[in-house]
């Protein structure tokens, strides 16, 4: 039943500048051109970056195929070049990174469930920490529910792939090419698709000389594809539009020129049939392949040869009676849905549609009234009507049966109730711990997506051309700023209250207590409750609760509890609870915000580490220079030291009060001016400073020599985090002073030892205390050097502190305290 329509109406002209513009008439022209082809390709590999986004938009918006690319991890386990988010938290960044991509090269983004735990060097480590069957299950069901004629991976599936996770993307992608048209593998999955055999698997080489000493089975020839061609609809060349793409992984400094001119790329058979003269030998490509859609195929063509590229709207009743005769087909064939869908997305273009709703504030939970505004404007002369409106709170459809006037804008407020059972706004793969690698996710039908399908939507129902069209469209946050203009943000559905621990760690090196502070925001007006923390057994909290009153929305409170240690070494994690109408919360919030993809927020457990540990320094007062971003000096102060972060007026004064100055995680490759200052660091050494530098990578380094004497950073790294570490120099100070370093501080790392080790050094002058490597590989003794200098001493590291610090590995404390206290050992 509908109900009548009681809510606010307006008619007002706006500027069309100030709206979310459409399609140029030429994309509307090239997406026309676009229904006339029913191919697909599934390009699949590793990790955010791996794809070939010149490939992407060739095969997009030259071959005007459908495509897609599967990356089978988020980016979880790089490195961050913009923020110091890690592990999931950057995974969240690359995810929209990617689909920020994928908006300019016209391919569509898929995830697997995979974890990316960090460098792997083989594909069996790799696939020790992943599910071997739940990732190959995953490959299965996007090839059969993408259901592409042409497979393409980045990589081939052997050591000639470098990176394990590399390796692996290929090895399952060539497993899941016969599996996924095999009905009893995966047979649960058929509840929701179809087996499918694609056409064939080829590889994308770079070029043929990347084949070097091929496997004896690859004796296929290499087929050869121009893709460097310029479009003159869009008014770009692929290269152009490639390179555009590839700048949002900003977080990788991934930002790059276009290469203008001539490009070919490389394909090498693997699989199915081979590929003669172009990767769709053989796949028909037409409407053919459809049964009974011959009406279908004349008016396609007739609507590209008749489009007005000046008048769009002229192409209207065309585009309704092509979407009339897909109604008529089967519509559960995946062409005709696909097709259907483009066709109606091209009558809202034509007829100059543009429709949102805004919530007045970003945020809201559930049960709560939450204000909005509906807006819609036909940019056309095309009649359209306004039929009905539905939105996530409302019980049924409200009637409108507006006639929309040509450029004026219609809008209606709302004050629509979200359902107390909406749920919260975390990323759907982060609802649940990661086990093994793993992304817990519990539907089969999520996975894939790459974020979450929203919880809030309005459904717009329009009659054009005597035809009823029903559009859901996301409620979406937009906002002005004075100097970037309109900007938009997710709507988020939030718990009604969080409680975020200011550190991800806290570290006890003795009985004394310490003070915990909890940030307690409410996510709600009037927001009245308890918080308390969930120790465990031995340890104590002063007081045992406290209660909180807080009347506005977004308004913080700050809470501090004494946490006292046992008197043994304990490790434990600790756990805020917040009760609000009788109800326990655990969650945090975090926010992520980069001026280059929409706002992420997510809510993470409200934990953090706890331990009480025997850790000892002899100094106090450190230096420290930022680089890519890392959580160093929050773990410094944990262990009682005083830090100051120093930029260049702290570096321009004396750095002689300083007991130590430690450089952050690739200082050298990001901070252009601090060769400006190198002497002077090398002064302090000399003059009795204690310096450590962590781990840069060597292309882009900002000085010639990073340490006092000869050394070079080279591309060794120990991706198994427990692998040997071997003492070479047992006495040394570095493992010995104030902290004895044993064998069990090797324990509990996590996603590797470290990585950009030191290589070809003066070994006269430096001392290297500690040996290790991945098995089957030969000694790697660059992690940690040692030397002294003047009165000084200096330290290289390419341990992985920047991760383990955060993640309160106990014994990667204890080794770093004795690397800042070197100017103390006797």
């Amino acid at each position: 039943m509908k109900k009548s329509f009681i809510i606010l109406l307006q008619c007002i002209s706006l500027s069309l500048a100030a709206q979310t513009p459409s399609l140029p008439s030429g994309e509307i022209y090239q997406n026309i051109k676009k229904l006339n082809v029913l191919g697909s390709v599934l390009y699949l590999a590793a990790h955010p970056d791996d794809e070939n986004t010149l490939m992407l938009a060739y095969l997009s918006k030259d071959q005007l195929v459908r495509t897609g690319y599967l990356s089978l991890t988020r980016g979880d386990g790089g490195q961050n070049l913009i923020g110091s988010e890690q592990g999931y938290n950057i995974g969240v960044i690359r995810t929209q990174e990617l689909l920020g991509a994928r908006r300019t090269d016209g391919a569509q983004q898929f995830f697997s469930r995979a974890y990316d735990f960090g460098f792997s060097k083989t594909r069996e480590e790799t696939l020790n920490f992943w599910d071997e069957d739940k990732v190959l299950g995953d490959v299965v069901w996007m090839i059969r529910k993408f259901r592409p004629d042409v497979i393409i991976t980045r990589f081939p599936p052997d050591p000639r792939a470098g990176h394990g996770h590399h390796q692996t993307s290929a090895y399952l992608a060539e497993k899941a090419f016969s599996l996924a048209a095999d009905p009893k593998s995966y047979a649960d999955q058929l509840k929701f698709v179809k087996p499918w055999q694609a056409r064939r698997l080829v590889w994308n080489t770079y070029t043929p000389g990347f084949t070097n000493q091929p496997p004896a089975d690859e004796k296929a020839s290499f087929l050869g594809v121009e893709i460097g061609g310029y479009n003159a609809v869009l008014g770009k060349s692929y290269p152009e539009i490639a390179a555009e793409s590839r700048s949002q992984h900003k977080s990788q400094a991934f930002g790059t020129a276009p290469v203008r001119g001539e490009r070919k790329d490389y394909f090498l058979h693997k699989m199915g049939t081979a590929a003669r003269q172009s990767l769709f030998d053989d796949v028909d490509m037409t409407w053919k392949r459809v049964k009974g859609s011959a009406k279908v195929q004349g008016l396609v063509s007739q609507a590209i040869s008749t489009y007005n590229v000046q008048k769009p709207e002229a192409s209207m009743d065309i585009l309704l009676k092509i979407n009339q005769e897909l109604a008529r087909l089967d519509t559960t064939d995946i062409y005709v849905k696909t097709k259907k869908s483009e066709v109606q997305d091209l009558i809202l273009q034509c007829a100059g549609l543009w429709f949102e709703t805004n919530p007045t504030d970003f945020s809201s939970v559930p049960g709560m009234v939450t204000p909005v505004r509906i807006s819609v404007v036909k940019r056309s002369d095309y009649p359209v009507r306004l039929k009905a409106l539905h939105w996530t709170g409302a019980e049924a459809d409200s009637v409108i049966n507006a006639v929309l006037a040509p450029n004026t804008m219609f809008t209606a407020a709302l004050q629509p109730k979200l359902p107390e059972t909406i749920a919260v706004s975390q990323p759907y793969w982060l609802k649940k711990p990661i086990t093994r690698g793993m992304f817990d996710i519990g539907s089969q039908q999520d996975i894939g997506f790459p974020e979450n399908r929203p919880e809030t939507i309005t459904r717009f129902t329009f009659e054009i051309g005597g035809q009823t069209l029903t559009f859901d469209r996301a409620w979406i946050y937009k906002s002005t700023d004075p100097a970037e203009g309109e900007i938009y943000r997710p709507f988020e559905i939030r718990p009604p209250v969080t409680a975020t621990l200011t550190e991800p760690v806290f570290i006890f090196p003795d009985q004394n207590p310490k003070t915990v502070t909890v940030i307690v925001q409410a996510q709600k007006t009037r927001t009245v409750g308890t918080v308390r923390l969930d120790l465990p057994t031995g340890w104590k909290s002063e007081p045992a609760s406290a209660d909180f009153d807080i009347p506005e929305k977004y308004h913080d409170q700050y809470f501090y509890f004494k946490v006292t240690p046992p008197a043994a070494s304990d490790e434990a994690t600790l756990k805020v609870a917040t009760r609000v109408d009788g109800k326990d919360y655990y969650q945090s919030i975090k926010t992520i915000a980069h001026r280059h993809i929409p706002t992420q927020t997510i809510f993470p457990p409200a934990e953090a580490r706890i331990a009480r540990l025997d850790v000892k320094t002899a100094v106090k007062k450190i230096g420290y220079i930022a680089g890519a971003g890392d959580e160093v000096p929050a773990a410094l102060r944990q262990m009682n030291c005083d830090v100051t972060m120093l930029g260049e007026a702290a570096l321009a004064g004396d750095l002689a009060d300083y007991e130590a100055i430690i450089l952050g995680v690739r200082a050298y490759n990001t901070w252009e001016r601090l060769a400006n200052y190198q002497d002077k660091l090398m002064e302090y050494v000399k003059n009795g400073g204690t310096m450590i530098v962590q781990y840069n990578v060597p292309g882009g380094m900002k000085v010639n020599q990073v340490g006092p004497f000869a050394m070079n950073i080279g591309r060794d790294r120990v991706a198994e985090e427990n692998a040997e570490a071997r003492f070479l120099l047992p006495d040394h100070s570095l493992l010995n002073f104030p902290n004895r370093i044993t064998e069990k501080d090797f324990t509990g790392w996590i996603q590797e030892r470290g990585l950009y080790f030191a290589e070809n050094w003066d070994k006269a002058h430096y001392q290297a205390p500690l040996s290790m490597n991945d098995k089957n590989e030969s000694p790697k003794d660059g992690s940690l050097l040692y030397c002294q200098y003047g009165k000084g001493h200096y330290i290289f590291t390419g341990l992985s502190f920047f991760r383990e610090l955060p993640a309160g590995v106990t014994g990667a404390y204890r080794l770093f305290a004795n690397l800042i206290s070197a100017g103390k050992a006797k």
